[in-house]
């Protein structure tokens, strides 16, 4: 490890699709790793990936938010900070990650449904207006806002490296 002097954690970042959370993770990630930092970032889509199978079932999508945070918590346990960056859009899949973790700080990335629809880098948004995706989260599939997160930041009113800042200032308070 090198220098840094904050403590491991788990930072979760949760929020509707295109809301800007691995944008954000990963300007956080980086300001983190310049101060010194062991830090590994968690991206849902870039696990989603490697585990192909994952699907988009209320199931599938418990497990996928479980399985990260089983891995997150034990990043946390060796000293590491984790950025995760998921929709994770259940509460109960994120209070069973909380749990998990000693230092567990939850971010909404509360940008509104029409600014995540505007952006919509992977057309999910459109497809799924024209029924070409079904269970798309945010249209026809919940998204549970988290009750207590430790934070909310909207990526409309910041741009990434604000919102990372305000999250790191937060975090270290």
């Amino acid at each position: 490890m090198g220098s840094c002097e904050i403590k491991s954690g788990v930072i979760w970042l949760t929020g509707l699709p295109a809301a800007g959370k691995s944008t954000v993770a990963q300007t956080l990630a980086k300001k983190l790793r310049s101060l010194g930092c062991e830090v590994e970032e968690l991206d849902g889509d870039a696990i989603r990936e490697v585990f192909p199978s994952t699907g988009f079932s209320r199931m599938d999508r418990d497990q996928h938010v479980r399985r990260v945070g089983f891995m997150a918590s034990r990043l946390e346990a060796h000293g590491v900070i984790v950025v995760a960056s998921l929709i994770s859009p259940f509460e109960d899949s994120r209070a069973f990650v909380r749990k998990l973790c000693k230092n567990y700080f939850e971010v909404f990335v509360n940008t509104p449904l029409e600014v995540c629809e505007a952006r919509d880098p992977k057309g999910l948004y459109k497809k799924a207006r024209a029924g070409l995706i079904k269970s798309m989260t945010g249209i026809d599939d919940p998204y549970e806002i988290p009750p207590h997160p430790e934070m909310i930041i909207d990526t409309s009113a910041l741009n990434p490296e604000q919102a990372a800042e305000e999250i790191l200032k937060s975090f270290l308070s």
